[in-house]
């Protein structure tokens, strides 16, 4: 697996089914791994933040969740094999622990989307084995009863869908403490199963404009705001390493 790296975050350079395979791997392992789906909005924050650079670096597997990933990758001559975006690993994730009978745990999301998602799942995929579900609003104090509850029904899996950077903090901090063998930072994926949320038109994500209907669908002008900067960041980035090639 080749490691790249942008704006000094690493990501991997792998296929869908290479990650599906990996993660396979981590689940057969039994220790705890962290896995981060990282779209270009994350990245350039952990660009500005060295202590969510850190966690997204020490992760055992990083995907390019977005074409803003693949695009920044080529242009500075380090491509990655294609897009692994968290919606569509989970789904994978989901195909194939319906066959090998791994169980997932769903923490995140708005009360009742978790459970929502967690029955879309058991419809689209027969036999998939969904052993908890909790929502990503309940406060410190009902932490330990949430770990409680994880440890206890033993998850191969936990999906946390709290949003970036909150997922990829959570899941740094209690990696260890619960000792589920995958954990991955999802986003909003729950609420795109649940249906609380759709996902952009199949021509669209086909186009890789995915990011761009959500920005208009949802108004988030503000959040948009930090592509460009990323854009930026990355065209620097490409020509400082010319320069220090041409030296």
């Amino acid at each position: 697996m080749l490691s790249r790296y942008i704006l000094g975050n690493r990501v991997d350079s792998l296929t869908m089914d290479e990650a599906v395979d990996k993660i396979a791997e981590f689940i057969k392992e039994g220790k705890p791994h962290h896995i981060v789906t990282m779209n270009a909005e994350i990245a350039y924050q952990a660009y500005n933040n060295p202590q969510l650079q850190a966690v997204i670096n020490r992760a055992d597997l990083v995907t390019a969740d977005g074409s803003g990933i693949v695009w920044a990758a080529k242009k500075l001559g380090k491509p990655v094999k294609e897009r692994v975006t968290g919606i569509d690993l989970l789904k994978a994730l989901a195909n194939e622990g319906s066959k090998r009978g791994w169980r997932f745990y769903l923490y995140g999301a708005a009360p009742g989307v978790a459970a929502k998602a967690a029955k879309r799942l058991e419809q689209d995929y027969v036999g998939i084995k969904v052993v908890g579900t909790k929502n990503g609003y309940i406060s410190e104090r009902e932490m330990p009863a949430l770990i409680k509850d994880i440890k206890g029904v033993k998850p191969d899996i936990l999906l946390v869908g709290l949003g970036a950077p909150r997922q990829e903090y959570w899941i740094a901090r209690h990696l260890e403490e619960v000792q589920v063998p995958v954990m991955i930072g999802v986003g909003g994926s729950f609420d795109v199963l649940a249906g609380v949320v759709p996902r952009a038109p199949e021509w669209i994500q086909r186009l890789n404009l995915e990011w761009l209907y959500r920005i208009v669908k949802f108004k988030r002008f503000k959040r948009a705001l930090a592509l460009p900067k990323f854009m930026l960041a990355v065209l620097k980035e490409a020509r400082q390493e010319e320069q220090e090639k041409g030296s």
